[in-house]
C-alpha cells in the first residue's frame, strides 16, 4: 500500500465521508430515498381574506367531537386523536403509513384574531376554521384633509 507523505493512503478522499453523509441527510430531508419523513400533521392551507384568515385541515377519519380547537392571538391549535386501524395483536401490518394516537399542530397566523369571532366546520374529513381580524386591529383608510 502506498503512502502520502501525511501517512494516508495513496488516492484516499478525505472529503469522501462527508459527502456520503451529506446525502444521506439529504435523503432523510427529502423523503425520495430509503429514509420516510414524518410530515405534519393534519396537512392544513391558510390563506387570508381582507379582515379574516381561513385554515383549512385533513383529518380523515375523525369526527368533529374528536377535535379540539383553541385561538389564541396569533395561534391556532388543532388537537385530537387518531384510533389504530384494527387490532394491533392480530394484525400483521405490510405498511403503516397512517399512525394512531394523539397528535397536536399548531398554525401561526399572520395577525392577531378575535376568539369571539371564529367558526369552524367539519365535512368530508376536512376542517375549515375562519377568524376574523379584531376590529381594533383592522387596516382603516385615512381621510387627507386639504392644507
Amino acid at each position: 500500500m502506498l503512502l502520502t507523505q501525511s501517512g494516508a493512503p495513496l488516492g484516499w478522499d478525505p472529503f469522501a465521508d462527508f459527502r456520503r453523509l451529506q446525502a444521506d441527510m439529504n435523503r432523510l430531508f427529502d423523503g425520495t430515498g430509503r429514509y420516510l419523513t414524518t410530515r405534519a400533521f393534519p396537512a392544513a392551507n391558510l390563506w387570508l381574506g381582507e379582515n379574516s384568515v381561513v385554515v383549512t385541515a385533513e383529518l380523515p377519519g375523525l369526527s368533529r367531537d374528536d377535535i379540539e380547537l383553541t385561538v389564541r392571538k396569533d395561534t391556532l391549535t388543532i388537537k385530537g386523536e387518531r384510533a389504530p386501524a384494527g387490532d394491533d395483536k392480530v394484525l400483521a401490518w405490510h405498511r403503516r403509513e397512517r399512525p394512531a394516537g394523539s397528535f397536536s399542530r399548531t398554525v401561526a397566523l399572520p395577525f392577531r384574531v378575535d376568539p369571539e369571532k371564529v367558526e369552524a366546520r367539519f365535512a368530508n374529513g376536512v376542517l375549515e376554521v375562519e377568524m376574523q381580524r379584531p376590529e381594533a386591529d383592522r387596516p382603516r383608510r385615512i381621510q387627507i384633509k386639504p392644507s
